[in-house]
């Protein structure tokens, strides 16, 4: 028996799926350029956010005046039991500017507290992750009881290394 089923007629035409493609890629790209274009040249989206710059930058209220007192970095032994031998510390404190002259004075007294409090903390509560947030707030806590009140409003952590 002959297989009556052998190849089927075409009638010379193919399908011109590659050319499709290229034309189908031409016309993404030529339409992200232009709209990379417009959107650069300020086209789009360009007066909208300009007019709106200024009158954002006119609303915010002025910052308050600052002033920073730095603590001279303090090295303080762990004892012997502990796995790091040492922890080195800095920080620096967020003073009231009217206060600056106040709080220097009491400076050596602020490195006592400090010196104390990080004496007293066991190796096992500085590698908590929680740890440092904690200490911050119990330095500052103890630093204010040193100043006067409204004096020193923040510490910050400036390093903070166990060694």
């Amino acid at each position: 028996m002959a297989d009556e089923t052998g190849p089927e007629p075409t009638d010379g035409k193919k399908k011109g799926g590659k050319k499709g493609l290229i034309i189908g890629l031409l016309g993404a790209l030529l339409a992200g350029g232009g709209g990379f274009y417009a959107t650069y040249a300020g086209l789009i989206l360009g007066p909208a956010a300009e007019a709106a710059t200024p009158a954002a930058e006119s609303d915010l209220p002025p910052l308050p005046e600052i002033a920073f007192i730095a603590l001279e970095p303090m090295v303080v032994s762990l004892g012997s039991a502990a796995s790091s031998k040492f922890l080195r510390f800095s920080a620096q404190l967020d003073v009231d500017p009217a206060s600056v002259e106040a709080v220097q004075m009491v400076l050596p007294r602020i490195v006592d507290v400090l010196n104390t409090y990080l004496r007293a903390v066991s190796e096992d509560q500085l590698g908590k992750p929680a740890a440092l947030e904690r200490l911050r707030a119990q330095m500052l806590r103890r630093i204010q009881v040193v100043t006067e009140k409204g004096q020193v409003k923040d510490l910050l952590i400036t390093e903070f290394v166990l060694g």
